[in-house]
């Protein structure tokens, strides 16, 4: 109801003793949606209107002291400036006012929810010559006759309108449409109907404003409330209350919550990650081990025919007789060479899958605990500074917006490319020609950069460990040794045309290292 008729029918007069006879000091707009008018009382005093004209959430406020930002703000409707405030007339049954000034311009507030506006009129009589909201082109046919709808609210009217409340009294709004039903206005006969009414036309002449929560929601009311978070008799504390918990409380509430959202869905994704890997690894280690197979096999070469997809062998670890199944095509002993190559990197794979699992583990501690701390933060103040120096996990802006991974090793940075795409830009908008770049050699993998440090050479064990993490992003990651290439960045050049990732380098030396994940930097 705060731009309901019923309302602004005590805002206007409470607007009146404030502001009558001052002098327009400013008009100007810093945010796209809002407009702020100053006035120097007659008791000299600054007095400001704020007319947030968001679609999703329209409303007027008055704040005691605002302060004008020194940059990105634009003066509107000049006419109005140093002229003196000589009237504010509140339109019969409408959802607008508008104030008129000495020079008999007129500024009309056309509160109409998502279609919201302020319009400059010449004289009462004419067109709008300029609006607030320039895409609401129509509005410069409004006129201020046209808006006026003054109402019969006589028992024969509402007879002849067979009790239908929104035709007899439409500036009724939601919430006393609301408390009707609920007091079966429905079922009931048309006298009892306009006895609800007239009850209900009663209770909003009474100036007690009533601010409260539904679901998601702040709404002021001027029906009683017994679940009121502010009460009050002055509709200017009313309206500022409202915008402090519908406006900013609300947009707190919606990006506490859009965060809590996010990390929920991070940790029940490493949940899902951890449990998977938990089963995988039961089922790897319940398999048997296969060099077991390929020991088996070694030594039961003489009893396997020629050609056999399938045989039956002593396995001397279990001591019992086991199918083995072999490869059609492929002799016995190569089979068995090819199981202990598998079983080899089967280990790499063991030892990396326990590796993620405690990085995984980790993080889901930290999810939790960001979820806590998160519960208890109250203040836009305190959640900013989260996001801004991410301790929010996830939250970090770079995390969004920058193309690779960020390390640290031994004072060097160490950036390591996200796609393909990702090093196409890391190397075109992030590189200085110094720095050195590094690449698993002749395989797919991420563009690793050390970032020069001015007057320092870059030491031996920061290059073998850039050049193990290039190893451990690309596709030799579960090989014991990997040859990495590196050169100064100048010598590393796109080619026109060229696949995403896919560069020309000059002058490369090679360095041979294992593949070695962050963890263990």
């Amino acid at each position: 109801m705060h731009l309901n008729y019923h309302f602004l029918r005590f805002l206007c007069p409470a607007l009146e003793k404030k502001i009558l006879g001052g002098l327009t000091t400013a008009c100007f707009s810093q945010h796209k949606e809002e407009l702020i008018l100053e006035f120097q009382t007659k008791e000299n005093r600054s007095f400001h209107i704020r007319a947030l004209l968001l679609p999703s959430n329209t409303s007027l406020s008055f704040p005691e002291d605002f302060k004008r930002s020194k940059k990105n703000n634009v003066d509107l409707f000049p006419e109005v400036l140093h002229h003196t405030l000589t009237g504010i007339h509140l339109l019969a049954f409408e959802r607008a006012f508008f104030l008129e000034f000495d020079n008999g311009l007129i500024l009309l507030f056309k509160m109409h929810g998502s279609r919201s506006n302020i319009l400059l009129y010449p004289t009462r009589d004419d067109l709008p010559v300029r609006l607030f909201r320039k895409d609401l082109r129509e509005d410069m046919t409004i006129q201020l006759s046209g808006l006026e709808k003054p109402l019969d609210l006589s028992w024969a009217r509402f007879k002849a309108l067979e009790g239908n409340a929104s035709q007899f009294l439409p500036t009724l709004g939601k919430l006393p449409r609301a408390w009707l039903k609920k007091q079966g206005y429905i079922e009931a006969d048309l006298e009892s109907r306009f006895k609800l009414i007239q009850e209900v036309m009663d209770m909003m002449e009474s100036p007690l404003f009533s601010i409260y929560q539904e679901e998601d929601k702040y709404l002021l009311t001027l029906l009683p409330c017994s679940n009121a978070l502010y009460a009050t008799t002055d509709p200017l504390e009313a309206a500022n209350s409202y915008y402090q918990k519908a406006v900013v409380q609300q947009a707190f509430d919606s990006q506490k919550l859009a965060l809590l959202r996010s990390l929920a869905e991070q940790r029940k994704k490493t949940e899902n990650y951890l449990q998977k890997t938990r089963d995988k690894l039961k089922i790897m280690e319940s398999e048997p081990a296969l060099s077991q197979t390929a020991d088996i096999i070694m030594a039961n070469l003489h009893q396997i025919p020629p050609g056999s997809e399938q045989v039956n062998l002593f396995d001397f670890y279990s001591n019992e007789v086991r199918e083995i199944k072999l490869k059609k095509g492929t002799s016995p002993q190569k089979h068995a060479e090819n199981l202990y190559r598998k079983s080899k990197n089967k280990k790499i794979e063991f030892e990396q899958l326990r590796k993620n699992l405690d990085v995984k583990e980790k993080q889901l501690a930290e999810l939790k605990q960001e979820e806590e701390e998160l519960l208890q933060v109250e203040d836009f103040r305190t959640l900013k500074a989260k996001t801004k120096t991410g301790t929010i996990h996830g939250s970090k802006q770079e995390q969004v917006q920058l193309p690779y991974k960020k390390f640290e090793v031994e004072g060097f940075e160490v950036w390591v490319g996200k796609s393909a795409r990702s090093n196409d830009e890391l190397l075109r908008r992030y590189t200085w020609k110094e720095d050195i770049w590094l690449h698993a050699k002749d395989v797919a993998g991420s563009h690793v950069i050390i970032k020069q440090q001015s007057g320092m050479a870059i030491p031996n064990p920061v290059l073998e460990k850039a050049a193990a993490l290039a190893a451990y992003y690309s596709k030799n990651k579960t090989t014991s040794l990997a040859a990495v290439i590196f050169t100064p960045c100048k010598f590393v050049r796109k080619v026109k045309g060229s696949p995403a990732g896919a560069v020309m380098v000059d002058r490369e030396k090679v360095i041979m290292v294992s593949p070695k994940g962050p963890e263990n930097l």
